[in-house]
């Protein structure tokens, strides 16, 4: 990274940085090399200057440069000029929806909601039963802390709500004194949205154990932070925080510092109690069915915020987008009402459970228990299965490669011997073994040869595909060049 910076001619340029990386790749892969016309371009570059690791981290230029890069990976060499139907793709990052898709009661509420025609205009925060239900859910989930319906807002997805809300804090408040804090690693289209913005900085975070140190957060934090960016469970590598280390950061922030924590990728993993430090008046929460439900384009989900921050969310969202989808208002109601019985212990459901829901649904006790039961044993066979399918790969990968064990996530990070490049070590595997990684750079991973492989696939692609990178690795202790 600081090699790209410093052969440069423009090293704000974005665009020149990713051209410069992708043409080292080239450069380095020799006669496998695809595009020599970008080879030809990092051989005609010289050393021009010197560069710090604060000054990468602190660029505007570095977080556009993951994100073009980002963008190269997937349309141009991914579902590119490399694509073939022959590929295992291990790079996904979500659940393959086949095996892993919504349980039969939700996309029983998807098809009820189109026979009674629920998709017109509605609230610019989502319809009010769905809201109390996610508020209910939510309260359940934090001991001490009760939502309301004026705490939650609906919203398109976790992607979406962070753009949404980093247009939205930005745009009520005065330029800031001092840079957001975007916690790494993280996905390029979240900190894009808060960089394209605003100014800000990097923060790497190192993990051992499964679990995140937040303290470089901390030390970076003053009191004129406008903004904090922290995914709870982090992808690629699924470390995720302590809850109480996440307690001394949030009492650490200022009464003026928001932070917007991702808790997208927080499943598969321990279900430990909250800390009531999440619903701290200066805490966004953001959740959503694209990771824990295997649903990212239905493009659904819901923030946890403050009353107030909520109702001037309302306006903004009410002038930019009108709202979220209104099909799927049904379908996250009978989610959260049901994940929050899960939560508390319900085992079967009585007329207190039936009089949640408005009478013209037209349940009984008899139909809520029999769709309540069908969901508990989907959703607990779906977990049973991803975490057997995960600690298998787990145990493979740990034949050849050095791998870092999630403590959540559907996804393993693996760094293999003979590589000290991500997006190198894609290039190569996908041409030697024809097993599709996701490069570690492109999460801000800066340094190493860390990739990504995601084990939410059938144990047949699992099977091949570790074997052969275990045989691609054990034949050669290097890659080409």
């Amino acid at each position: 990274m600081l090699d790209v910076y410093a052969r440069a001619a423009d090293p704000h340029d974005a665009f020149e940085l990713s051209r410069l990386w992708l043409g080292r790749i080239d450069a380095e892969s020799g006669p496998h090399g695809v595009r020599p016309w970008l080879a030809e371009r990092w051989r005609a570059s010289t050393v021009r200057r010197s560069v710090t690791p604060e000054e990468v981290l602190t660029s505007r230029a570095t977080v556009r440069f993951i994100k073009e890069l980002f963008n190269f990976f997937f349309q141009e060499d991914l579902y590119g000029d490399l694509r073939s139907d022959s590929h295992l793709m291990l790079s996904g990052g979500a659940a393959d929806e086949k095996y892993w898709g919504l349980p039969e009661v939700l996309k029983e509420c998807i098809r009820y909601a189109l026979d009674c025609d629920w998709y017109g205009y509605s609230d610019s925060c989502g319809r009010i039963q769905a809201r109390e239900a996610v508020a209910a859910y939510e309260s359940a989930r934090i001991p001490g802390v009760t939502y309301d319906a004026s705490n939650i807002a609906l919203t398109m997805g976790g992607t979406m709500a962070v753009g949404t809300l980093a247009d939205f804090i930005v745009s009520r408040s005065r330029p800031p004194s001092a840079p957001a804090l975007c916690a790494a690693p993280n996905y390029p289209p979240l900190v894009e949205a808060i960089a394209c913005r605003t100014a800000t900085r990097l923060v790497p975070l190192q993990a051992q154990g499964g679990k995140m140190c937040l303290e470089p957060l901390l030390t970076a934090l003053s009191p004129s932070t406008p903004l904090v960016l922290l995914q709870t469970a982090a992808n690629p590598t699924g470390a995720g925080v302590d809850e109480r280390d996440l307690a001394r950061l949030l009492n650490a922030l200022s009464p003026a510092t928001l932070i917007l924590l991702d808790e997208c990728h927080e499943w598969l993993g321990p279900e430990n109690r909250l800390s009531p430090a999440r619903a701290a008046r200066n805490v966004v929460r953001i959740s959503s069915l694209s990771k824990h439900w295997s649903a990212p384009g239905i493009k659904v989900g819901w923030i946890t915020a403050d009353s107030v921050l909520i109702a001037e969310y309302y306006k903004y969202a009410s002038t930019h987008f009108g709202g979220p989808p209104s099909l799927f208002y049904t379908l996250i109601e009978v989610l959260t009402r049901m994940e929050r019985w899960r939560v508390t212990g319900v085992r079967s459901v009585g007329a207190e459970e039936v009089r949640e829901f408005d009478a013209t649904y037209g349940l009984t006790k008899e139909r809520l228990q029999a769709a309540y039961a069908n969901f508990s044993a989907e959703r607990e066979a779906r977990l049973r299965s991803l975490l057997v399918l995960r600690d298998a790969a787990h145990a493979r990968l740990s034949q050849f490669a050095t791998v870092i064990r999630p403590r959540h996530s559907i996804n393993t990070t693996v760094m293999l011997p003979g590589w000290n490049d991500s997006y190198r070590c894609f290039r190569d595997l996908l041409r030697e073994t024809g097993v599709a990684t996701y490069p570690g750079i492109l999460n801000f991973c800066f340094s190493g040869g860390a990739v990504r492989l995601t084990s939410a696939r059938s144990w047949q692609d699992i099977d091949t595909a570790t074997r052969r990178l275990s045989a691609h690795v054990g034949s050669e202790t290097l890659p080409y060049g």
